[in-house]
């Protein structure tokens, strides 16, 4: 549910209501070694001066 509101305030904010759009960024690990394989990634916006992402 937190990823899902997390990731909706993004999109709202990158959509261009208050001015044109910015383009998210994101970016995708998969490491793997003797406990296994582990999945990870991270999404998020910058504009001038602020920047907010997510990690998981």
């Amino acid at each position: 549910m937190r990823l899902a509101i997390i990731l909706s305030v993004l999109a709202l904010s990158g959509c261009g209501a208050d001015g044109e759009p910015v383009r998210p960024s994101y970016t995708a690990t998969l490491s793997g070694g003797s406990s296994g394989v582990h999945l990870g990634g991270a999404v998020g916006l910058s504009k001038g001066p602020v920047s907010i992402g997510y990690g998981f």
